[in-house]
Parts: C-alpha cells; sequence; structure tokens
C-alpha cells in the first residue's frame, strides 16, 4: 500500500543551523517518534530502530536510512527501509529542501513517499495515513525544538 504525503514548516533559525541539525544523528533520535536507536554507518547512512503503533498493531522496527542527493544547506533525500516482523514492513523517502523566510527564519518543505507492506497494509489507507501524519507532526514539533534550542 503505497501513501504520499506532504507539508511545509517555519523554523526560527538559519538555514545553515537547520541543516546541521537534519544531520546530527542525536537530534534526528531525539525527534522521531518511537526511536530508540539511531548509529551513524557509513558516510551517509544509519542503522535504525523505532517502535512503532498503527491501531491496534505495534511493532519494532529494524531498518537503515540513508541521505541522498545531498544539496548544502538546501536539502537532500532520506530514504529508508525497515522489517517489523509479523507486523509488515515500511520503505519509502522524503524530499526535504531548505529555504528562506522572513526574519532571518528557514523554510522546511518536505515530499513523503512510503510504502507499507503486511499486516500493517490491512489496517486500511486512513488510519495509515492519520498515523503518518500524526508522526510527521510529531517529529517536525521535536524538531523545531530541537532547532530552537
Amino acid at each position: 500500500m503505497a501513501m504520499t504525503m506532504n507539508g511545509e514548516v517555519q523554523l526560527a533559525a538559519s538555514r545553515e543551523a537547520v541543516w546541521a541539525k537534519l544531520n546530527d544523528p542525536e537530534v534526528l533520535k531525539a525527534c522521531i517518534p518511537g526511536c530508540e536507536e539511531l548509529e551513524k554507518t557509513e558516510d551517509n547512512g544509519f542503522r535504525a530502530t523505532a517502535k512503532m503503533k498503527v491501531g491496534p498493531v505495534s511493532a519494532r522496527f529494524k531498518g537503515k536510512v540513508n541521505l541522498s542527493d545531498l544539496d548544502p544547506p538546501n536539502g537532500y533525500r532520506i530514504s529508508g527501509e525497515g522489517e517489523g516482523g509479523v507486523a509488515g514492513f515500511a520503505k519509502g523517502g522524503a524530499n526535504v529542501r531548505l529555504g528562506d523566510a522572513e526574519g532571518g527564519a528557514t523554510r522546511l518543505s518536505y515530499d513523503v513517499d512510503a510504502q507499507v507492506g503486511g499486516k500493517i497494509a490491512q489496517l486500511g489507507g486512513r488510519l495509515i495515513d492519520s498515523t503518518a501524519k500524526k508522526l510527521a507532526d510529531e517529529f517536525f514539533a521535536n524538531f523545531a525544538k530541537a532547532v530552537q534550542g
């Protein structure tokens, strides 16, 4: 089952400061809902473990995350895939772009594409979409706090 989502958030920090936080594993780990482990592997990769709950299905996903199309401090593509055992799998990515906003702030925009399979996919599109939106909103609220120190 595939889904897409996009959005935009304004952050009260310079583009360079936002870029640095977007590339800091400790910041990302603290901002990703349910993230238990985020460890840098090769140059632009991470190994991740996150505990997620979608409706009645709860699972611990283990997987990898890669950063590509790096264009500092303007944006990148973040992609990943994870296995959640009997709950299923998730894979996808996001194009993240940074631009200038009023008053020295930064506008972060994102376009997400993702696929889920297994038990999770059987829950239905509306539940998955609403959960994905909630997780994205939570991530960006956490990220805005991290950027603003």
